[in-house]
């Protein structure tokens, strides 16, 4: 594919209203000082009793949701599933948003079931706390590889074409996939959840147009794009049937799709993993793209990064839009009549 031309950057990033910023410190000076022997406890190995003095500094500062947070991890660990849950059901309480993710804790200790998405408040914290150090984190220590390989795919399900016009990022954050868009695109528009994220993207300077906006609830894409991506993005999300069927109307017959997911190999179609990161069965991809109109080009196994010094297998996949007619959508051209989506 030959390069693009890269237009001046014309960025318009539109930010949430400013939410008042969690509480990580207590405010009290003697319930820090609490915590802190308490990690220290916890570090040495006596977890009984870091919760307890854990439970000593929550009680001073009743409405500190980081608190009730890290307490239920501290019980979690000492075996006290019961007051693990009741310690998340407060930050629930204290923050019905869900900053920290108490909702998803409670879901993978058994209190709830049936969450089959993260909530948006806690992608956008954890990933404004997240940017500073976000590309050498990801790169560096745990080679991140989606980029890369999806670049590849692309590059693959594209033979013949000089490079595309229009491409929309979701999901871009500091524009690790937009390094590897910008050789092969006219035009690049990054969406992205978290402002901080945007802010290091637009840094770079690698987007013609930057816009914030959570993926669970967006509404539409530009008409004329003719790549959309979304690199280690729908882990965050969950479940994919509306964020696809939304890509796929706003997408001209013969666009490209291209975006990775965990793996998942056991029974269901996702899994909330202790990572709170979902991973997807391959069945289930298959399902939704084809539900939304999509033909699967290529869905590849892939060691996506590391994760606790251990592999994190997902699914590099590129759908192409198919041809719609009478309400059906065909195939479209360049896409072979018998194409099933692999084996696995």
């Amino acid at each position: 594919m030959s390069l693009s031309a890269h237009k001046p950057p014309s960025f318009n990033i539109c930010r949430h209203a400013s939410m008042n910023p969690l509480r990580f410190s207590s405010g009290s000076l003697i319930a820090d000082r609490r915590a802190d022997y308490a990690e220290m406890l916890l570090a040495a190995g006596d977890i009984r009793a870091a919760a307890d003095l854990m439970a000593d500094a929550v009680a001073l500062v009743p409405d500190w949701v980081g608190g009730h947070y890290r307490l239920g991890e501290m019980r979690a660990e000492a075996g006290d599933v019961a007051g693990a849950h009741d310690a998340w059901r407060e930050c629930l309480r204290l923050d019905a948003a869900d900053r920290l993710g108490a909702s998803l804790k409670l879901e993978l200790h058994g209190a709830v079931s049936g969450l089959d998405t993260a909530p948006s408040a806690f992608v956008e914290t954890l990933f404004d706390q997240y940017a500073e150090t976000f590309d050498e984190a990801l790169v560096e220590k745990l080679e991140y590889r989606v980029p890369e390989l999806l670049e590849k795919a692309v590059q693959a399900a594209a033979a013949g074409r000089t490079g595309f016009a229009h491409v929309v990022d979701l999901g871009c954050g500091t524009g690790l996939m937009g390094e590897r868009l910008r050789r092969m695109a006219s035009f690049i528009e990054g969406f992205d959840l978290s402002a901080e994220m945007l802010r290091k993207a637009e840094g770079k300077g690698l987007y013609d147009r930057l816009r914030q906006a959570d993926l669970q609830t967006l509404q539409s894409l530009p008409r004329q794009a003719d790549l959309v991506t979304a690199a280690d993005v729908f882990m965050y999300l969950g479940a994919l049937d509306r964020i696809f069927a939304m890509v796929a109307a706003h997408l001209s017959p013969g666009a490209l799709f291209a975006f990775s997911v965990e793996k998942h190999d056991g029974p269901g179609d996702l899994q909330l993993r202790p990572s709170r990161r979902y991973a997807h069965a391959p069945a289930y991809i298959a399902r939704v793209a084809a539900a939304a109109g999509f033909d699967l080009v290529s869905q590849e196994d892939a060691v996506i990064r590391m994760d606790r010094g251990e592999p994190v297998v997902g699914l590099i996949v590129v759908a192409r839009k198919g041809v719609a007619t009478d309400g059906v959508a065909e195939r479209a051209p360049g896409t072979a009549a018998d194409q099933r989506p692999p084996a696995h």
